[in-house]
Order: structure tokens, then sequence, then C-alpha cells
């Protein structure tokens, strides 16, 4: 053989070696591609199983139930406000002047008609001698103006007689009507002296009173809360009264005046009984009565309030006018009522979502939440009309129709419907 042939066949078997390696490679490359789609294929479903394994975990739910039972039902209402003496007085000054003497001090007690302090009563002991003597001035102008009217009446009576005596000739018309205006003036000087002397005498009873009034009396028995004057202070009666005392007529017996929210106003009457604590005195409970309740409305920050007072017993003088309270007030009292917890009340069961024919991958891995049934939102505009509550029969949730009655937040009475004392009612879905 020649030397080219032979080196033609060692081509050919090169290629040939080539040939099968490369087809080795490629099925090696398809095997390699086939593993890792099987891999992938593998943790995708791995993910499903787990999800479907959460999902499955999640939908098996239990229920927490709490029994119904009998006992004392008290629906109270809650409202704050501050204390104040049952009787507040503001004692000022009604005319002006220094002051001279202040004869109390802060929670000093008083009695009715005690001396608080005095003004400086010189001005008003000098009106009071210049009144006098007006007076006086005036009556002794009564006094002359009386004896110009005896003078008067005595000359129109002479010449009423001469006129007689004389048959008409003497003395003159003229002179007769002159005697009659005389006297006629002269009572009228009489009564305007009158007059004078009862302005005078106003004027004297004036001075009088404001020289009183210059030594400051306390109008009741009670206490001193507030002194706002010193000795030496000048006070001026102008335009309005000088407060210069604040006194609280019995501490023993107090008021708590508090603010009732307009949605509780309704159920508030007088007599009920309420309690109260303060800041004060933490670890006390005190006891009050409703007296009144006012009509008129209070408006703060678009809150309509109303005013109700509460007679408070502060026999011990434990509590002080000012203090700042949180009253609970009773407003009814339910004796061996049936009770069931609020939150059996609003319990409502799960909805279950209807099975799809067909789910992808996507809506497995991204479900979404299940439509509302039109049912279910109707039984939940009508949970005020028809309350209901829900009980375990087969492991499965049943409603029970009640009729309800008072509630103070957290039992409700039953006033109607098949439940009975012991009954287990749902009150939660458990998730397990």
């Amino acid at each position: 053989m020649s030397d080219d042939a032979i080196h033609e066949v060692g081509i050919a078997r090169n290629s040939d070696v080539a040939s099968v390696l490369g087809a080795e490679s490629s099925v090696q490359a398809r095997r390699k591609r086939r593993r890792h789609v099987l891999g992938a294929l593998a943790i995708v479903v791995a993910g499903c199983f787990g999800i479907w394994a959460v999902t499955a975990r999640k939908e098996q739910a239990g229920f927490r139930t709490q029994q119904a039972h009998r006992g004392n039902l008290i629906v109270t209402v809650s409202a704050t406000g501050n204390l104040q003496p049952t009787n507040q007085v503001e004692v000022g000054v009604e005319v002006s002047g220094t002051v001279e003497t202040v004869e109390v001090d802060y929670n000093d007690q008083v009695e009715r008609d005690q001396v608080l302090a005095r003004l400086d009563p010189t001005k008003f002991k000098a009106q009071v001698v210049r009144s006098r003597a007006a007076l006086q001035s005036a009556r002794a102008r009564v006094l002359q103006a009386q004896a110009t009217v005896e003078e008067s009446r005595a000359q129109l009576g002479r010449l009423t007689r001469l006129r007689e005596v004389s048959k008409g000739t003497d003395p003159s018309q003229h002179d007769i009507d002159a005697a009659r205006a005389a006297l006629k003036r002269a009572l009228a000087d009489r009564a305007s002296a009158k007059a004078d002397v009862a302005q005078a005498e106003a004027a004297l009873e004036s001075a009088e009173i404001d020289l009183a009034k210059s030594v400051i009396h306390s109008p009741v028995d009670g206490v001193v809360l507030e002194r706002s004057v010193e000795p030496g202070q000048t006070v001026a009666a102008s335009l309005q009264t000088p407060v210069l005392f604040v006194l609280a007529e019995d501490l023993t017996n107090m008021e708590l005046h508090v603010s009732v929210d307009e949605a509780d106003v309704g159920r508030v009457r007088t007599g009920q009984k309420a309690t109260f604590n303060v800041d004060a005195h933490p670890d006390r409970t005190f006891s009050a009565e409703i007296a009144e309740i006012h009509y008129g409305a209070r408006e703060v920050d678009g809150v309509i309030t109303y005013e109700a007072v509460l007679n408070v017993d502060n026999a011990d003088l434990s509590l002080r006018p000012g203090m700042t309270a949180t009253a609970t007030i009773v407003v009814e009292e339910v004796a061996d009522a049936l009770l069931v917890p609020n939150a059996a009340l609003r319990f409502s069961p799960p909805v279950q979502a209807k099975a799809e024919p067909r789910t992808s991958l996507v809506s497995r891995l991204l479900p979404r939440p299940p439509r509302p049934d039109s049912k279910d939102r109707q039984a939940r505009g009508n949970e005020r009309k028809d309350q209901r509550v829900w009980i375990l029969q087969g492991g499965q949730p049943v409603a029970v129709p009640v009729t309800v009655g008072a509630t103070d937040g957290f039992m409700t009475e039953v006033v109607q419907g098949n439940v009975e004392p012991g009954t287990p009612l749902i009150v939660e879905v458990v998730r397990e």
C-alpha cells in the first residue's frame, strides 16, 4: 500500500473517533440538562407541597367556647369632673378705700357676721358728719318755711276780715290775691324744705351704710378658701365689686360636678348611686348620689356633654375643692340574670370559599381571599335586630337566636332564647 493510501485511512479513522466522541459528549450534556430540570421540578413540587401543607394546616380550625352563666349584672356610666363646695361665697367690698386690717387667713374657720377685714374709716366718718350737718340744715329750713307759712296765712286772714268789716271797700281785691299767692309760695317753700330733709336723711343713711361697709363681715359660717387682700392695699369699687375672700360654707358636704356624655345621659337619673376616686387617695373609693342633671348642653371640641351634680359626704374632710374625680354611676342593676359574653354575640363563623374547578399553580401559590356571601352581609346588617349566639353540634357551629337586654360592655343579659346556664358558646376561632 502506498503512503498516500495509508494517510487517507488514518484520516478516516480519526474522523470516526471524533464523531464518536462528539456524540458521547452531546449525550452527556442532554443527561446533565435532564438532571437539572428534574431537580428544579422536585424543588417546585416540594414548595407546592409545603404551601399546601401550611394551607391545609391553617384551614384546620378549632373553636374556643365560653359558658353562659347566671349572675348579677351592673350597668355603669363613667364621667369625669371636679369637687366643689355645696355653697361657695365670694366676699367683696362695695366701697373704695385703703385696707386697714385683715383679720383672717387661709383655712380659718369663720362664723356668720365675723369681721374679715376693715378699710380706713376716716373719709367715711367725715362723710357721715357732713351728711348729718346737711340734715340739720334742711330741718332748720323746714322750720323757717313753716314760720313763713304761718305768717302768710295770718296776713291773709287779717286782710279777709278787714274786707268783710269794710263791706268790700278795703283792702282791694288785688291785695287779697297777693296775700293768697304769698301763702301758696310759703307752703311750696315748706314742702321743698321737707323734701330737702328727706334727701339729707337719705344722704346721711348712705354715708352711714358706707361707713358700715368699710368693715367686711362674713355672710356665712364656713372656712376661708382664698384671701386676695393685704393691709395697706387700695381697693377700688368702681365698675365691679373686688373679690377679697372666697368662703366655703360647709366642707363636710360637697358636690361633684361631672360631665356626662350625650350617649349616656338618657340613662342617668336623679337618686342613682355612684362611686368615684381621686388621685389624692388612690386606695379609697368614695360614695355619692346624683342630685340633679342640668338640661343645658356643653360643647368642647365638638363633644356634647351635660353636667350632673352628685352629693358627697366629706365628714372627715379628706376631699378638697377642685380635686379631679372619675365617677362610676350605676344606671341599672339586674339580679340573677342569664349572662353571655359579648364576644359570643359578635362571633360569626368563617365563610368557606367555593372550590374552583381549575386552579393554576399561581392561584395556589397566591390564593385570593374568599368573597363575602350576600347572605352573610345581610346578617351583619341585621345584627342589631336579630341577635344570635353559636354553639357546637357535631363539631360544626350552629346559630341560636336570642333576645338580649342590658349589657355592661363585657357581659349581656339574655332575655329570651334557647340558652341555658352552662351552655358552651363559641367566642372565637382557634387556628391549629
